[in-house]
């Protein structure tokens, strides 16, 4: 399994081939606040471990499984996103607090989040009780 940092990259350059067809050093760098040096380095560890393919200046192809653990990333980076929205969690406040806890959690935890967010959209009056509670509550 990828550890934490690794799987930041994994999915940040999942995310720019998705929109862009490509990931450079340099867009991935940007995107994740860091130095190009740092992405290099990182690069190189994940094609040692077979996430990807590196070929300095040439750029960077994710291998199969790359790309099923980047979308598998960028679905629970998404889902607790979702969740966070559904439990009125303040705008400002989401990214950062998925962020801080999309690593910490086991799978089976991001699948049952699933069940809970698909249980409240499959009947929007779900959600508006939720927030009378939330309302009554304080």
């Amino acid at each position: 399994m990828p550890t934490p940092s690794m799987e930041d990259y994994l999915e940040r350059i999942y995310l720019l081939i998705e929109e862009k067809g490509y990931a450079r050093v340099s867009d991935i760098a940007e995107a994740l606040v860091v130095h190009p040096s740092s992405v290099t380095k990182m690069v190189q560890k994940l094609d040692k471990s077979e996430y990807l393919i590196y070929e300095k200046y040439r750029g960077l192809v994710l291998t199969p499984k790359g790309k099923k653990i980047g979308k598998r990333l960028v679905y629970r980076h998404d889902l607790l996103e979702e969740f966070m929205k559904l439990i009125g969690v303040n705008k400002e406040n989401i990214y950062r607090d998925v962020e801080g806890i999309e690593h910490h959690l086991s799978w089976d935890a991001i699948d049952r989040i699933g069940d809970l967010v698909q249980y409240f959209e499959e009947n929007p009056g779900r959600v508006e009780e939720l927030r009378e509670v939330q309302k009554n509550n304080g």
